[in-house]
């Protein structure tokens, strides 16, 4: 294939206006492209409102082979132009070690469904455990939930088939380096199951959560169909191991619901972010954790038209689609402020999953057809901002954070796991009291001022949830609360009217990452033999693309070590 980089189009083209400018670029008549295949499709809004789409291209020449394509590449001494090899995404080949029982995989968000995808077309028959719902159930239950305000502990925005990211935006755009070809082979597996095949190549790929809804169940259907067995309102309450605590120790047995014990030798955590009393569980079995960095921050609604303007020089975008932006500052005391999970068209929903706490998140679905744009601006925390809470944010009247008594309260002990967990669940606490069980909001001029907001300006609020006025200034520490007001400052010199004084704020964005990791190998395994810790969750992904290409490299490790259960289930596609 012929490779050509930096290939621009006005607005409005189409696939044959493509096809004769690549012509043009090579040098032969547009008949003799047999294939042309978009790998990366960008905007170019340099020079806005003047928009361009950029396009990297593979193109194949009718009865060319690799010298004909690098002798053209060549003759044109063109730095844009290249010849590239297709290099198909493989699963390895299978291991020799026979399994004593089905592998089993904890959770069914992005990490589990594409680790349990791998296993079943390779004939593991995996069995697969969720605490929460099926989709279809799951999504009835969060309705009713952001109607009338009653959580089910088990299944909700949180918990359930498809994970937290069934109720987001579904980008799909990663950081993650990636040259094992593990990136392209989740969006083209998601095209497979009914996603855009636009997600392949657009620059900023997202899926919207009402399509990824319909993908989720179609993977399980085929992980099902293979010889897999997924089991719903199957939460796991206790690890069984055997030794003791500081030997070498192997996973022997789950049990689930309190009662049921399930042997297990092969065990993928894919617990997602929020599975906090799994996390406790693990901790008490002396399965090692460490605590990790996160951030926390509120959510902030703008109309869209603004971003469209910002980002294209035009309110209204037409084909581009709704703007989106990234934006980063760095604080006066070098705390890192960041959007996070911006979603153009979206809303703000409640995305709790603990009674008496509230955490908030961004969904939009496909069309993003809504009149806000929305994204988290979240501080960064360290472990040693974890004990200092109470000192930092006043007496517990102005910071409506419960004191709690003995090892509860303080955070201060190094390696303290569980102490970013217990920083989440304060700030979630207080955010519950503050908005009375629905979603704390105000206005980002009141923020500034300390005061609670009587009404909205001019940005009409967009939220999936009940919400109520209240003072956010209360739900931080003070540190915390500056930081992101610089932040927010320093975002309106880049985007002018971010700061505006009747931005809508809203809280808490709690759940930006697992604030934990659990230790694994080179060979993704646990100092516990058996436990495989993957995704999200574990403290190795930080979105969908991420924690399911995780999923997928921890199936490509069980695969090199063990044989498959029913080799007549393998699929040729793999």
């Amino acid at each position: 294939m012929i490779r050509i980089n930096q290939l621009k189009m006005p607005l409005g083209h189409d696939r044959a206006g493509l096809l004769e400018k690549a012509a043009r670029v090579l040098r032969v008549p547009s008949g003799e492209i047999e294939k042309l295949t978009i790998v990366k499709q960008s905007v170019d809004a340099r020079k806005k409102p003047d928009i361009w789409y950029s396009y990297v291209v593979d193109i194949g020449i009718r009865q060319a082979g690799l010298q004909k394509e690098e002798k053209l590449a060549r003759r044109l001494k063109d730095r844009n132009v290249s010849v590239r090899k297709e290099t198909p995404y493989r699963l390895p080949e299978p291991g020799t070690n026979l399994m004593a029982s089905r592998p089993v995989i904890i959770g069914t968000g992005p990490a589990g469904l594409f680790c349990g995808l791998m296993l079943a077309r390779k004939g593991y028959m995996p069995i697969l455990l969720e605490r929460g719902e099926d989709v279809d159930a799951r999504t009835d239950r969060v309705a009713r939930f952001w109607e009338t305000g009653q959580l089910n502990p088990s299944s909700n925005v949180q918990f359930g088939e498809g994970g937290a990211g069934t109720f987001s935006d579904g980008k799909l755009n990663t950081l993650v380096k990636d040259t094992s070809g593990r990136n392209r082979e989740v969006l083209r597996i998601l095209t497979e199951f009914g996603g855009d095949p636009s997600i392949l190549y657009v620059n900023k790929p997202h899926i919207g959560t009402d399509v990824l809804s319909r993908i989720v169940k179609s993977i399980r259907t085929e992980i099902e169909n293979l010889g897999g067995e997924v089991r719903f309102l199957s939460q796991v309450t206790d690890f069984v191991t055997d030794g003791e605590q500081g030997e070498s120790r192997r996973i022997k047995a789950l049990v689930i619901n309190g009662s049921q014990v399930l042997a297990a030798e092969t065990v993928v955590l894919a617990i997602g972010h929020s599975a906090r009393d799994t996390f406790e569980t693990l901790l008490a079995r002396g399965i090692p954790m460490e605590p990790k960095a996160f951030a926390v921050g509120l959510r902030v609604q703008h109309p869209q038209t603004l971003i469209n303007e910002s980002q294209y020089g035009i309110k209204e975008c037409g084909e581009l689609g709704p703007a989106s932006y990234k934006l980063t500052w760095k604080s006066s005391d070098e705390r890192g402020v960041y959007s996070f999970c911006m979603c153009p068209g979206g809303y703000v929903v409640n995305a709790s999953s603990e009674p008496g706490r509230l955490a908030v998140n961004g969904m939009s679905y496909h069309d993003r057809a809504g009149e806000n744009a929305n994204s988290a601006i979240i501080v960064t925390v360290t472990p040693e901002d974890f004990g200092g809470i109470e000192a930092e944010s006043g007496t517990e009247a102005e910071s409506g954070i419960e004191a709690e008594s003995g090892t509860e309260r303080g955070c201060e002990a190094p390696g303290d796991a569980m102490a970013g967990i217990r920083f989440q669940r304060r700030l979630e606490e207080a955010a519950f009291c503050l908005g009375k069980g629905s979603i704390p909001v105000q206005l980002y001029g009141d923020f500034k001022a300390g005061r609670v907001s009587d009404g909205f300006g001019g940005v009409n609020p967009a939220f999936q949830g009940g919400y109520a006025f209240a003072n956010l200034r209360e739900l931080f520490p003070e540190p915390l609360s500056r930081a992101f007001m610089e932040g927010m400052e320093g975002f309106g010199t880049m985007i002018r009217g971010f700061d505006r004084p009747d931005a809508i704020l809203a809280g808490i964005e709690s759940r930006t990452s697992s604030p934990v990791r659990i230790p694994r190998d080179q060979g993704m395994e646990s100092p516990v033999k058996g436990i495989f810790p993957c995704g999200e969750g574990a403290g190795y992904a930080g979105g969908i693309t991420s924690a399911a290409m995780d999923g997928i490299k921890t199936a490509e490790e069980i695969i090199r070590r063990y044989s498959p259960l029913s080799p007549s289930r393998t699929v040729a596609k793999t």
